[in-house]
């Protein structure tokens, strides 16, 4: 009799399983994962086509000093680039870039037909005026005005007063005081004008005082429009505004003619008296004793001489 028992299902030993199931990532590891190759990225430094790359941002210098220029493309050409710049890929073209920062040296390696060093990080508007105000910020070459009017862009573009402080890492009451400088004048004024750099805020405080007179302001307009300008470095066209709207610049009066001045002399040559000739007048300096009462005793018949000697001249 066959013993009873409990079957196994599973007759055929050591039978292989289905395929593994693959194993997924949790959803935090792979954000942590694509977090940490975009920092990576972020931190790598490319070499981009300066074709490639758009302005972006503000505008943070007021023109480029030729000089400078020229010392930095030399540099460049000498040593090659050692400080990246900061790029963003293009909002809206793709396989493009903006500068953020670094826009003189980008200028420079154009001319020079280099590509560029760069970092590029994905940043929004606001992360990226606030990353170009902090590069500002630890830059000693900036001139007041310059940092003045990147406020005074800040500010047209709809940023709040303590980002701007925060961006340009100044307090409230600096800020308050860049932008009535800054607001005072338009952006083209300040790139005809340029940045400055031996201007400080109490002399841009002056013209500022100047142009609330529209006259100065036109004084200033006209002056700026004379050929010697643009021939003046930046310093002294500040100063030449300055004194446009000071109206010191006004046409000088034409100097007084000169005295006309005569010696008297004895017949043996002694000098005896002098007459100075003025549009006021005529003086007489008598230098030897008793000439005087002499002229004073024949003053009459001198006159008369002369009227009769006159008269004839007129009548001729």
């Amino acid at each position: 009799m066959a013993r009873k028992g409990i079957l196994s299902t599973n007759l055929t030993p050591n039978k292989p399983d289905a395929a593994p199931r693959q194993r997924l990532m949790p959803q935090s590891a792979v954000g942590a994962l694509q977090s940490s190759l975009s920092k990576l990225q972020e931190n790598a430094i490319q070499e981009v086509d300066p074709s490639l790359i758009d302005n972006a941002g503000l505008e943070d210098r007021l023109g480029l000093d030729y000089t400078e220029q020229e010392r930095l493309k030399e540099s460049l050409q000498t040593y090659g680039q050692q400080v990246p710049v900061l790029l963003r890929p293009h909002p809206t073209a793709r396989g493009r870039f903006e500068i953020v920062y670094g826009r003189r040296r980008l200028a420079a390696l154009r001319e020079l037909g280099l590509p560029v060093k760069a970092m590029v990080r994905q940043l929004d508007d606001h992360a990226l005026v606030m990353a170009q105000g902090q590069e500002n910020n630890t830059r000693t070459d900036l001139s007041f005005i310059e940092k003045a009017s990147f406020a005074a862009q800040l500010q047209d573009a709809g940023y709040d007063r303590p980002t701007i402080a925060a961006a340009l890492a100044i307090d409230l009451p600096m800020v308050s005081r860049m932008l009535k400088v800054g607001t005072a004048f338009d952006l083209e004024f300040l790139r005809q004008v340029g940045r400055a750099p031996s201007v400080g805020r109490e002399r841009w405080m002056q013209l500022v005082s100047l142009f609330e007179e529209q006259a100065a302001r036109s004084r200033a307009g006209i002056f700026m429009r004379r050929p010697e300008f643009t021939s003046m470095d930046t310093d002294a066209r500040f100063e030449a505004v300055l004194k446009a709207a000071q109206n010191k610049h006004r046409e000088q009066p034409p100097a007084p003619p000169q005295a006309r001045k005569a010696a008297i002399s004895s017949p043996d040559g002694a000098p005896i008296a002098t007459v100075k000739a003025t549009d006021k007048g005529i003086s007489l300096t008598v230098k030897t004793e008793g000439f005087d009462r002499w002229i004073e005793d024949n003053a009459s018949e001198l006159m008369n001489e002369w009227f009769a000697r006159w008269q004839s001249e007129q009548s001729e």
